[in-house]
C-alpha cells in the first residue's frame, strides 16, 4: 500500500517544519568537498579522441557529511558540526563556506598532511544545452587512525547534551565508525526513546546497532547482502527486516531512486512511499544527504517515523530537481507540502 502526503496529514507535517528552527542537531561525520569544473565543449583533441573543454566555472561545495550538514542549516536547524579537513584548498573552501553560514568550527579538526576527501566532477556544455557530467575524479585520504577518531568523539561529547538529535554520516573516510558511536551512546547515557540518533553509512550498515534509525539506499542494501533486489519487493522486505532486527533499530528507511522509499518499523508492515513530485530527475548528487538531514531533523522535532519519512521523501524529490550538490530550504519544503 502506498503512503502519500494527504489533506489529512498536511497540517501535522507543516507543524513539524515550523519546529525546525528550534532544533539543535549535532552532525559527526566525513566532510567531503564536491568540486565542479564546468566548461564549454570546444572540439575534439588531435592528441587523443577526447573532448577539449574551455573552462568557464569552478566552485567547491560541501559534500558527503558536509552536504548533510548544509541541508540541516538550510532546513532551519541550529548545527553542531564535527569532522576533519586537511590543510589544503578543499579543506579551506569547506571552512570558509561554513563560516559564511555562521557555523561554529571549533569541533572541526584541521590535520596537517591529511587530504580532504574531494570529488571533482567535470561537466561539459554544448551550445545552449544543459551541463552534462563527463567524468568524476576522486581524491581520497588515508583512513584516519583510531586516536584521531576518539579525539573527535571526545571533543563533541559536552555538546551533545544540548542536541535534540544526532546524525552520523559515515562515508568510509574514518572520521567516525560504529565503535565511536557506541562510545558516544555510553558517554551521554543516550536512550532510544528520547533524542534520535540516526546513521547514514556507505559501507558498514551492519556494524551500527541500537541506534534510532538508518537510511540506506537500495544498492547499499544489495552490497551488504551480496544480493540483487531489482523488482523483488519480497526480497527487499526480507533483507530490510533482517537489518532492522539484527541491529536493533527502531526504523529503517530504504531509498529506491525513482521507486520512492520504503519505511520499516519493528512490529509494523512496510510503508511504501512513491517518489515525490516529477520523475524527471535533473541530478541525484547528494540526494541521500538531503534525505537523512530531513529525516533526522523531523524526528528531532517530534515527528513520528512515518511523518519524518514523508518529509524526507518530499525533500529528496525536491533536491533531485536541482543541478549539482544542492539543498532544500524549510520554506521550499513547506510550500511543497501545501501544494501536494
Amino acid at each position: 500500500m502506498l503512503t502519500k502526503i494527504s489533506a489529512k496529514n498536511r497540517a501535522s507535517l507543516l507543524a513539524i517544519v515550523r519546529r525546525f528552527p528550534r532544533q539543535r542537531v549535532a552532525l559527526l561525520g566525513d566532510l567531503v568537498a564536491d568540486e565542479f569544473l564546468c566548461g564549454e565543449i570546444a572540439r575534439v583533441s588531435r592528441e587523443a579522441p577526447v573532448l577539449i573543454l574551455k573552462q568557464r566555472e569552478r566552485h567547491i561545495l560541501p559534500g558527503g557529511g558536509a552536504n548533510a550538514a548544509n541541508n540541516l542549516i538550510d532546513l532551519g536547524a541550529n548545527l553542531i558540526l564535527a569532522g576533519v579537513v586537511g590543510e589544503d584548498e578543499a579543506g579551506e573552501a569547506l571552512l570558509t563556506y561554513f563560516r559564511q553560514k555562521e557555523v561554529a568550527l571549533r569541533w572541526v579538526l584541521r590535520l596537517p598532511g591529511y587530504q580532504t576527501p574531494t570529488k571533482s566532477r567535470i561537466l561539459g556544455v554544448l551550445g545552449h544545452g544543459h551541463p552534462q557530467q563527463i567524468v568524476r575524479v576522486d581524491r581520497e585520504p588515508s583512513t584516519l587512525d583510531r586516536g584521531t577518531r576518539r579525539r573527535l568523539s571526545e571533543s563533541i561529547v559536552p555538546q551533545l547534551d544540548e542536541a535534540s538529535g544526532i546524525l552520523i554520516s559515515d562515508y568510509g573516510y574514518g572520521a567516525t565508525d560504529a565503535v565511536e558511536v557506541d562510545f558516544l551512546r555510553r558517554r551521554i547515557a543516550w536512550r532510544r526513546d528520547s533524542r534520535p540518533l540516526t546513521v547514514d553509512s556507505r559501507y558498514d550498515l551492519l556494524r551500527y546497532s541500537h541506534v534510532t534509525a538508518s537510511t540506506p539506499n537500495e544498492p547499499e542494501l544489495e552490497e551488504t547482502f551480496k544480493r540483487r533486489i531489482g523488482n523483488n519487493l519480497t526480497l527487499l522486505d526480507r533483507l530490510a527486516t533482517r537489518v532492522l532486527k539484527r541491529r536493533s533499530l527502531r526504523a529503517l528507511l530504504v531509498t529506491r531512486g525513482r521507486e520512492g522509499m520504503v519505511l520499516y518499523e519493528d512490529g509494523r508492515r512496510p510503508r511504501r512511499l512513491p517518489i515525490f513530485g516529477s520523475d524527471q530527475v535533473a541530478d541525484v548528487t547528494g540526494a541521500g544527504d538531503t534525505v537523512i538531514a530531513a529525516f533526522t531533523l523531523a524526528l528531532s522535532a517530534g515527528a513520528t517515523f512515518l511523518d519524518a519519512a514523508l518529509l524526507a521523501n518530499c525533500a529528496g524529490g525536491l533536491v533531485v530537481m536541482k543541478s549539482g550538490t544542492a539543498t532544500v530550504t524549510g520554506r521550499e519544503l513547506a510550500e511543497a507540502i501545501r501544494n501536494a
